[in-house]
């Protein structure tokens, strides 16, 4: 666990930043995004911090396919 902010912002950076780029990497569903993203530590809501900062959503035409926003795509192109 990390001993402050500053470490903890950094390590759910480096997690938001490993999110991303297994969305990027090959088509995976909402169902396994679920699986393998969520956590019950309220310190790492990485899946839930990436929804709602609208980085990942669900494509249009393939139910629960997953996909990057242009907001995500940005953000893995800084990393």
């Amino acid at each position: 666990m990390p001993d402050s902010y500053e470490a903890l912002a950094r390590q759910n950076a480096a997690l938001t930043r490993q999110l991303l780029e297994w969305v990027a990497a090959a088509p995976h569903t909402y169902a396994e995004a679920l699986e393998v993203w969520r956590s019950s530590c309220p310190r790492h809501t990485i899946w839930e911090d990436a929804l709602g900062a609208g980085l990942i959503d669900c494509e249009a035409g393939i139910p629960g396919r997953l996909r990057l926003t242009q907001a995500g795509c940005a953000l893995l192109a800084r990393a």
